[in-house]
């Protein structure tokens, strides 16, 4: 097997609340490989969240070293940060964050809006993104005519559109009813398979499950970490 895409080496995350000292993250040490659909699981202040926003570059550790495809992350500037954001890296949120009074297709342009891609090849990678996640025929819908299962599909389109190595879903069914929540999990798991690595964030077993890999925080730190069936109790 080859380098690991990401590399966390004793990776501290800790701030000052008040008078007390936060360690939002305790010397967390893992690699993921390309192509390994990953859930990382636990309860509100494990450190979940704050892992999934250093992996994503949207935040820097104070101590340890994160390797991203063999790059040191510490040493990117603000600019190649936005940069591998955009190119490498695909986000999905709760809340799906799509632009309300917008068409679908128009939603998932954005990234591609920004990385100053010309309009006919951003209208074409759009559609193939939407038809990818099984919304080809509801491109010219607007945000609000759109159920909470297809908005998030559409975020999730939007997410791949840049074609990315890595895509980060921060609790992605927290916002969707359960049978909604299975189709959108089914989706995730199909563009693991395909060799998108694919990292979640839960606190949910069931949801987890879906998974190959399950890494388990609490307290900052990893407590478990191995297969779905075994870390995951049905």
């Amino acid at each position: 097997m080859g380098d690991p895409l990401i590399e966390l080496r004793d990776v501290q995350r800790r701030y000052t609340l008040g008078d007390v000292e936060v360690r939002a993250l305790d010397g967390v040490s893992l690699d993921i490989a390309s192509g390994e659909f990953v859930a990382i699981m636990g309860a509100s202040g494990s450190g979940k969240s704050t892992m999934m926003n250093l992996i994503g570059c949207l935040d820097r550790p104070t101590g340890g070293t994160y390797r991203l495809n063999g790059s040191d992350v510490a040493g990117f500037s603000r600019a190649d940060l936005a940069h591998l954001r955009n190119k490498t890296l695909g986000f999905v949120f709760q809340n799906f964050n799509l632009l309300a009074r917008t068409s679908a297709v128009e939603n998932v342009e954005l990234p591609l809006l920004y990385a100053g891609v010309k309009s006919k090849e951003r209208r074409a990678r759009a559609m193939e993104a939407l038809a990818r996640v099984g919304l080809a025929d509801r491109f010219e819908h607007e945000s609000t005519q759109l159920s909470g299962g297809q908005q998030q599909r559409v975020a999730i389109a939007r997410a791949l559109v840049n074609r990315p190595a890595v895509l980060l879903a921060d609790e992605p069914t927290g916002a969707l009813d359960s049978k909604t929540s299975v189709e959108v999990m089914k989706l995730l798991e199909e563009l693991g398979s395909s060799g998108i690595t694919v990292i979640l964030v839960t606190h949910a077993a069931d949801v987890a499950a879906h998974a190959r890999r399950v890494i388990v925080m609490r307290d900052g730190k990893v407590i478990t970490d191995g297969p779905a069936e075994k870390v995951v109790k049905s």
